[in-house]
């Protein structure tokens, strides 16, 4: 374990907080820690009775590109319950409402610089319906077959992370289904 000496507010912005920790490693040496406060998020695999997975295309500033992912989001406020957020963001971003949830667990994204926890939901029996993004979201709702994404996920057409462990986890998840 490495034990905190000493801690610094870097930035603080309206998504991120950046830190810089002084700490004490289990070698006796001390070394520098830099790293990002996030507050949690969720993501959500939605697929339609015909086994079609709903899913997003949007640019993403850091990288350069549009990227194909799962619906996802933030937490608007500290504790906010991660299946009532899924189910916001599903509804803003895609317009689709499911009756049936199922917690698929959670991945740390990026550990070696952020605290950043997402949640992944399975979300099934699905309707349709408006969806309404964040004035600064311009996504294109996309549907295609589970398979064809899940082979998207294995041959590097899809790199987001998130989107990556939803499918593979929703993926295994219904073939247990299928098969017991």
């Amino acid at each position: 374990m490495e034990k905190k000496i000493s801690s610094k507010e870097i930035f603080k912005g309206s998504l991120l907080h950046v830190k810089k920790d002084e700490v004490m490693l289990e070698n006796g040496r001390k070394s520098f820690r830099e790293y990002v406060l996030h507050p949690g998020a969720v993501a959500v695999v939605p697929v339609l009775d015909d086994n079609k997975v709903v899913l997003v295309k949007q640019f993403r500033y850091p990288i350069g590109k549009e990227l194909l992912e799962i619906p996802a989001g933030k937490f608007d406020f500290k504790d906010e319950d991660p299946l009532e957020c899924a189910k916001r963001e599903l509804k803003e971003e895609t317009g689709f409402v499911a009756k049936a949830y199922l917690y698929l667990g959670y991945i740390h994204t990026t550990p070696g610089f952020s605290n950043e926890v997402i949640h992944l939901y399975l979300a099934r029996d699905l309707e349709s319906g408006q969806s309404s993004p964040d004035e600064d979201e311009i996504i294109d709702v996309q549907i295609e077959d589970f398979d064809t994404v899940l082979q998207k996920c294995i041959n590097g057409e899809i790199t987001d992370a998130k989107t990556i462990a939803g499918i593979f986890k929703a993926y295994f998840m219904l073939r247990s289904e299928n098969n017991g």
